[in-house]
Order: structure tokens, then C-alpha cells, then sequence
């Protein structure tokens, strides 16, 4: 049974999880979710970090200014690629901080530059303000590297986890169909959620007790609110043809998982380069729980090493 295979700090921090109210995000409902993150991260100490940039910036976004965030290793480098950085949070929650520690890994564990970007949630701004925004911010840093970065771009890697994953993919499939100047080179995709109405196998099975519940995505997917079917939401709909080559991660214990895997065989088929890793004992939102999870930091460093490899290819 899948408790054998949850890992001795998994099980621990599930078992003090179901202690607080973090056990069942829904039940807050949105201001009481988002207040109580914003609590647990005033807690914590700020991630060190030896970055020559992290600054904050704004761009145009669809519907008005557009907040993102800039890492780089170095503070100068030759010609090469941008990672454009799509945090999760169900569409619902999470913002620059909430992922910051992550794009500080990415930045330097693979060594490139990463823009993460503060696009806009619902239920105030339903979908599709937060497609507009991811698309609107990757044309942004093509059109505005050199003039606002000092970086000459030479393609994008599109990345996310989980509802970030959504963004990333279908922003990789806007831009396969519009091009802008330069190309996505791959997408990296965290536990993402494809955007499928139908109920897999692992979203019953881990529906309850692994972080993620199923009353939580039902949570979720009213307050986006995306039209089932619609190709800027379901990443089948918008076809599988000419996507990047990718790098997809799925938890083994994540109600997301079989829809990860699902899709992964679906882009193979279609003749798309992918690289496929599962973090067996996981959960969803590991990478942003390395802290309370320290086993992740060896799935954050494998999964690195073949983002580096897919670049430099």
C-alpha cells in the first residue's frame, strides 16, 4: 500500500501537518489560506544565497504593470538562455516569496539566469488573467533582456511547478503557434496539473492525508475557474506537436502524479524529447518544503543536473 512507500521525513511532517490547518487549505477559504502562508513564512529565517543579482523588476503585463524577480549567478555572462519561472499555488496562492528559495536553487545549481514572475490570481482575476500574464511576461523578457537584464537571449526555458506547470506549458504552446525572436529551447515541469476533468488512479488513492486532497483541487479549480477543454487550460487540447523538449518531475505521492506521467507518454509519442523523473516517497510541493523535507534537496539536485544537461544540449 502506497504508506509503505512514503518516506521517514514525508511521514513526519504529514503527521504533524494533520495537527494544523494546513491539513485542508479549502476549509480556510482564500484570504484565511493565503494570511496563514504569509504567517509560516514570517517565520522562517530568509534563504541565504551568494547570487551577484536577485532584484526585483516591472514589466507590462496583460492588463497592467507586472511584478518579476531576477536571479543570475553572475553578474555578467556570454549569450545563452533565460529561465522564465511560473510559481504554483493552485492559481490561488503563492507569489515572489513563496518560491524564492526555489529560484534561487535554479539559478544556482544550473547556472543561468531565472525571471520568476508574479502573475496575477483568482478568484479576484479568474482565468485567463493568469495565462496573459505568463505569456505576456516571456515576450517581455525576449523583447526586454538586453535593455533591462543585460543579458543577450538567445532562448527560453519555460518552468513551473504545478499550477506553474500548467502556465509554463501552455505559454510553451502560445509561443510554438506565435513565435516571438527567439525560441523555447525546453519546458521544465514541476507535479504539474495538466488540466484533465477526468480522475486518475493516484488522485483517488492519495486523495486524503498527503498535503495535496482531493477536496483541495476541486478548491482550486472553482476559483480559477478555466473553461474544461480549452486549449490555454488542457494541455492536450492545445496539441502535443512541436512542443519543447521537457523535462517533467512528478511525486509519487501526489494526487498529480499519474496526470504527470500521463502526459509525458502522450508528448513521447508525439515525437517530443522528454526526460521523465518520478520522486518516489514524495509529495506535492516538495520543492518548496525542502526545508521541512530535507530528503527532497537530493530530487531538487537530480532533477538540476538534468535541467543543466538540457540546456546545454
Amino acid at each position: 500500500m502506497s504508506a509503505n512507500l512514503v518516506r521517514p521525513d514525508v511521514r513526519a511532517f504529514l503527521d504533524a501537518l494533520s495537527l494544523t490547518p494546513l491539513a485542508e487549505l479549502s476549509a480556510l477559504g482564500v484570504e484565511g489560506a493565503r494570511a496563514l502562508m504569509e504567517q509560516i513564512r514570517a517565520t522562517r529565517p530568509a534563504p541565504e544565497h551568494n547570487l551577484a543579482i536577485v532584484r526585483d523588476l516591472e514589466s507590462v503585463g496583460a492588463a497592467g504593470p507586472l511584478q518579476l524577480r531576477f536571479y543570475d549567478a553572475r553578474p555578467e555572462r556570454a549569450a545563452g538562455p533565460i529561465v522564465v519561472y511560473y510559481h504554483g499555488g493552485g492559481f490561488v496562492l503563492g507569489d515572489l516569496n513563496s518560491h524564492h528559495a526555489v529560484c534561487l536553487e535554479i539559478a544556482r545549481a544550473v547556472d543561468v539566469p531565472v525571471i520568476a514572475v508574479n502573475y496575477r490570481l483568482a478568484p479576484e482575476n479568474p482565468w485567463p488573467a493568469a495565462v496573459d500574464d505568463a505569456e505576456a511576461a516571456a515576450r517581455w523578457v525576449v523583447e526586454n533582456a538586453k535593455n533591462e537584464l543585460n543579458r543577450d537571449l538567445t532562448s527560453l526555458v519555460l518552468a513551473g511547478d504545478s499550477a506553474g506547470g500548467n502556465l509554463a506549458a501552455v505559454t510553451a504552446a502560445a509561443l510554438r503557434d506565435a513565435p516571438a525572436p527567439v525560441p523555447v529551447a525546453a519546458q521544465f515541469l514541476i507535479y504539474p496539473t495538466t488540466g484533465v476533468s477526468e480522475q486518475s488512479r493516484s488522485e483517488v488513492e492519495f486523495a486524503e492525508g498527503f498535503f495535496l486532497t482531493g477536496r483541495s483541487i476541486d478548491w482550486f479549480n472553482a476559483n480559477y475557474d478555466a473553461p474544461p477543454q480549452n486549449p490555454r487550460y488542457d494541455l492536450y487540447a492545445a496539441g502535443l506537436d512541436g512542443m519543447p523538449s521537457t523535462l517533467l518531475v512528478t511525486a509519487g505521492l501526489d494526487p498529480l502524479r499519474d496526470e504527470g506521467r500521463a502526459y509525458a507518454v502522450a508528448l513521447t509519442e508525439a515525437g517530443v524529447p522528454v526526460s521523465y523523473q518520478e520522486m518516489e516517497g514524495n509529495i506535492h510541493g516538495c520543492f518548496s518544503m525542502s526545508a521541512a523535507i530535507p530528503s527532497t534537496a537530493k530530487d531538487m539536485e537530480k532533477a538540476f543536473n538534468a535541467l543543466r544537461r538540457l540546456i546545454a544540449h
